[in-house]
């Protein structure tokens, strides 16, 4: 009996052993998600291929905006582009896109660019002033051409965001532009965007996402803007159209 009672307590040990050797073997062997899988994953959570190359977006809303220890609310808020199927440089103006902010019926702001020239309440910009002005906006469309031929990925250490996890992704261009993305770790939202700028280090918080049939599209409902982490405006997207046909004449502003 004690032979037997020995041998089973040996069977016992050896099959616990077995187990968490197994269990060991798995995690150390599980391997993490690469640059390119993160960011494949977070293009089919915004939408696919749709979402990557769209012809054209319209977005409308309101803004809030922050100076002097006040908030000024722009009632309307909206943005137009059309988007080229290529994109050589980050933080250059490319397609056409015109964005506009109202606060009592009245234009406090718009500004256009036709594809060649830019345009504001006061007629055409001169072009270095226009270039620096659009260098302070643009950074987001970029992930959308991340796995493009030229571009290269670095996965750099994870973060959180507002108290979640996520991904920090670097995206360099072919003339070495570099934008910063942060992907959430649970369903690889892009929740944040990074990039330096004339203006200072500019960021994006994107949340409160939603969609709208007939599109594979997910939007984000609110955008908090950063100059140097210091917040400079929020803007609230309560609407928007992918594919519309946009005339040329909503970008030239006369």
């Amino acid at each position: 009996m004690k032979i037997i009672l020995n041998l089973m307590g040996c069977f016992i040990i050896a099959l616990s052993s077995s187990c968490g050797s197994k269990n060991k073997t798995e995690k150390i062997t599980k391997p993490e998600l690469t640059a390119t899988e993160i960011i494949q994953k977070a293009h089919k959570k915004a939408g696919g291929d749709f979402w990557r190359r769209p012809e054209s977006l319209t977005m409308k809303g309101y803004g809030i905006f922050y100076k002097d220890g006040d908030s000024i609310i722009h009632e309307k808020h909206n943005m137009w582009r059309v988007f080229e199927s290529k994109k050589k440089e980050t933080h250059k103006a490319n397609g056409k896109v015109r964005i506009e902010s109202f606060k009592d019926g009245k234009p406090v702001f718009i500004v256009s660019f036709d594809g060649e020239n830019t345009y504001d309440l006061n007629g055409k910009q001169e072009k270095s002033a226009a270039d620096k002005r659009w260098a302070s906006n643009f950074g987001y469309g970029v992930i959308r051409h991340a796995l493009d031929k030229g571009y290269r990925l670095e996965k750099l250490a994870d973060d959180s965001i507002i108290g979640k996890p996520v991904y920090q992704i670097k995206v360099i261009d072919k003339n070495k532009g570099e934008t910063f993305f942060g992907i959430d770790k649970s369903d690889f939202k892009i929740v944040k965007v990074a990039f330096d700028t004339p203006r200072g280090w500019h960021h994006r918080i994107y949340s409160k996402f939603f969609s709208k049939a007939p599109y594979s599209w997910l939007q984000s409902g609110q955008v908090d803007l950063y100059y140097d982490n210091k917040i400079a405006n929020t803007i609230i997207w309560e609407d928007f159209e992918v594919n519309r046909k946009l005339p040329d004449s909503l970008f030239v502003l006369n």
